[in-house]
């Protein structure tokens, strides 16, 4: 069978969180009974994937084999990159303030800057070469990756859209994701981001250490908060373009590129557990009080990737969707709290409870361990006077990338974060001891 020329259409998505997947866009391309046979279907190219050490613990071992037109290692040396102004850059070499932080939507980037030039970083910790840590982007833009790839070899991405959808072209598969939903795309894992509506914002979530997973439940039981069966894995998908591509790829926190004669995207048939996914959040079974207090918000964790010390977590992945209000003789927004955590929140959709106003969506904030936040005066004064009956919060969607590690700041956030936002806890009347 001749596969020349051959593009698989978008292919449907098989859902379980974690799951071993064997998929074909031709039939016949993936091997029976062996990974690496003498002679692959079609003269295809056997490579395996791997984004855990070989002898990681089963449950825990994540890999995909993959059957290509072409070997990945079939590429020129690698040379700087000189785009992406402000995708890792690097953080600020000087003491980093205990300062509480906020910062406005980005502004739109140039006329014709794809996803790669549109990247914004702003948070990072650790270095990318120890295993360990998270970083935070912004994105915004309005031009397809056409003849131009992306590969991140220092982690995993976590699409957060804002505004606008991306279609996501990955060796394992497409992914479509719009606002309201998010795409994972591992380590390693070449990618093109197309802009169905012609322009497209949001964030992304950079993981450098364990890879993300569900949380255990304990108490809750076997069912709650994100469903493994709600997350979705495309099937393959490939293109089979002879045409002049740039592959950049992102290493030990610098960008690099190389050219090639052929679109990276050529992988045929693929098996195994590692692989994009995407989540819709609006499947979130949201856990709240029935009682009293706003619980901690651990319980609103979607994804984790743990740390070296039990209970601390390398990176979680948080939101607070709609859900119902109904705890009785209680503040029911977030309270007053520090943290030995520390805090990227950004905002989808809506208003977030405990600001009033200033946090807008596209926006960013930063409360990095022990700095003392909560509500603003405004949502402090309505929460403590409201009537307390059941309450829906709706038509809101906010997100919190929280780390064990203190968040750095690149200089783009130093120099654009809003002057005033101490303000909102400014104002609060003392407590009378009478």
């Amino acid at each position: 069978m001749n596969i020349q020329n051959q593009i698989a259409a978008t292919a449907p998505y098989t859902p379980g969180f974690g799951n071993h997947h064997a998929t074909e866009a031709v039939p016949g391309a993936l091997p029976v009974g062996r990974n690496s046979p003498q002679k692959p279907p079609f003269g295809l190219y056997a490579e395996q994937l791997s984004g855990t050490a070989f002898t990681a613990p089963r449950h825990e071992n994540r890999r995909s084999w993959l059957y290509r037109l072409r070997p990945s290692a079939e590429h020129p040396p690698y040379t700087r990159y000189q785009g992406a102004k402000r995708f890792a850059p690097g953080t600020v070499n000087e003491p980093l303030p205990p300062n509480r932080l906020r910062w406005d939507p980005i502004t739109a980037s140039p006329a014709g800057t794809d996803l790669i030039d549109g990247i914004t970083t702003m948070l990072a910790n650790r270095d990318p070469a120890d295993l360990e840590g998270v970083a935070v982007h912004v994105y915004a833009a309005d031009k397809h990756m056409d003849r131009r790839a992306f590969v991140d070899a220092d982690g995993e991405l976590l699409f957060i859209p804002q505004a606008g959808r991306l279609d996501l072209l990955t060796e394992l598969g497409r992914i479509e994701v719009a606002p309201g939903q998010v795409a994972l795309i591992p380590r390693g894992v070449r990618f093109r981001a197309l802009l169905p509506d012609g322009q497209a914002r949001g964030y992304i979530a950079e993981n450098h250490g364990a890879m993300f997973r569900l949380p255990d439940l304990g108490p809750i039981g076997a069912n709650g908060l994100a469903n493994p069966r709600d997350f979705e894995t495309p099937a393959a998908w490939f293109e089979d373009r002879d045409q002049p591509f740039e592959l950049v790829q992102k290493y030990l926190g610098s960008l690099w590129t190389t050219n090639l004669d052929h679109s990276p995207l050529d992988v045929v048939a693929w098996h195994g557990n590692l692989a994009p996914f995407r989540y819709d959040l609006s499947r979130f079974n949201t856990m709240n009080t029935v009682s009293f207090d706003h619980p901690d918000p651990s319980i609103f964790t979607v994804l984790t990737s743990p740390s070296d010390v039990p209970g601390r977590a390398n990176a979680d992945f948080v939101i607070f969707p709609p859900r119902w209000m109904v705890a009785e003789d209680t503040f029911r927004p977030p309270w007053f709290h520090r943290n030995i955590m520390s805090e990227a929140m950004g905002l989808i959709t809506g208003a977030y409870d405990a600001k009033a106003e200033g946090f807008q969506p596209g926006g960013l904030s930063l409360h990095n361990l022990m700095s003392g936040h909560g509500p603003d005066v405004a949502s402090w004064r309505g929460a403590s006077e409201a009537e307390l009956k059941p309450h829906k919060i709706d038509g809101t969607m906010a997100f919190m990338v929280e780390t064990c590690w203190p968040y750095r700041l690149t200089e783009h956030a130093r120099d654009h974060a809003q002057p005033d936002y101490d303000s909102c806890w400014q104002g609060f009347p003392k407590a009378r001891i009478e």
